[in-house]
């Protein structure tokens, strides 16, 4: 089947992403899909130019979000498989066909790449972005960032458009209590991409625990497992820097500080004034 063309269609969200998007989309490209649409979030980057000069369909999400970004292209898909690709991944020759094939005989309603992740920069924190990342137990958890799922599935169950962050845990959540089968391939790998400086990783903390905690005031059942997630991850990531890498201790004071201030902070001015 190599060089025919895939039968999926590849949607990539994308803001302000044009230091990333040349290489995403031909990486992708490469990958003979049926077709790529790329949704642009209202950058003021290049991002819609990129995406037209590499004959990609561009949508526009009119500023609403990833999560809304991500079920625009669902909904203008025409295949019945998805892949969901964020413009800071890179898809390796052959990965698309190669993690098809594994979805398909395995019966998977959704199956995740493998992550590498690196940095795009010497910065210190992009570093320690990718260092949490290539050492955390989110390795092997479903998400969205490199996923193949089914079409009609994510149009039924959807993404919780009001989360900017954690859209991917908390509709997580409702695939597995529906009995989806889900999954993260152990033999089909990205590239995953950080970008540097502190302003991102800050940024990166604050809406992952605004995600979080609206996922705990939607799932009652799950709250304590989410809101422990920050917590759990700070034990072990900074044990394992305390091992390994002690450059990185600093990173977790701050994932962990942001991450329950932005809790605190949506559960007092967010989640309370939607109940």
């Amino acid at each position: 089947m190599t060089g025919a063309e895939l039968p999926v269609s590849v949607v990539v969200p994308a803001r302000n992403a044009a230091h990333w998007l040349t290489d995403c989309l031909a990486s992708i490209k490469a990958q003979h899909p049926a077709e790529v649409i790329v949704v642009d979030g209202c950058s003021t980057d290049a991002t819609v130019d990129i995406a037209q000069a590499a004959g990609a369909r561009v949508l526009s999400d009119g500023g609403r979000g990833v999560a809304a970004a991500r079920m625009l292209g669902a909904q203008a898909a025409r295949s019945e498989v998805l892949a969901l690709i964020d413009a800071d991944v890179l898809v390796p020759a052959g990965a698309l066909e190669t993690l098809l094939s594994e979805f398909t005989s395995g019966h998977y309603d959704g199956l995740q790449f493998a992550l590498a992740s690196h940095s795009d920069s010497d910065d210190y924190w992009g570093r320690a972005l990718a260092w949490h990342h290539n050492h955390s137990r989110v390795r092997e958890w479903f998400c969205v960032c490199a996923t193949l799922m089914r079409r009609d599935l994510l149009l039924e169950f959807g993404f919780d458009e009001d989360l900017r962050s954690g859209e991917d845990i908390e509709l997580r959540v409702r695939l597995k209590e529906a009995g989806a089968r889900l999954g993260v391939s152990r033999t089909t790998t990205v590239a995953h991409r950080f970008s540097g400086g502190f302003d991102n990783a800050r940024d990166q903390w604050v809406q992952d625990g605004a995600g979080l905690a609206r996922t705990a005031a939607k799932h009652p059942s799950r709250a304590g497992w989410v809101v422990a997630l920050p917590l759990l991850a700070t034990v072990r990531g900074a044990g394992l820097s305390l091992a390994h890498a002690p450059r990185y201790l600093p990173y977790w004071a701050g994932f962990l500080g942001y991450n329950y201030q932005s809790m605190v902070s949506e559960w007092m001015h967010g989640t309370r004034a939607r109940t």
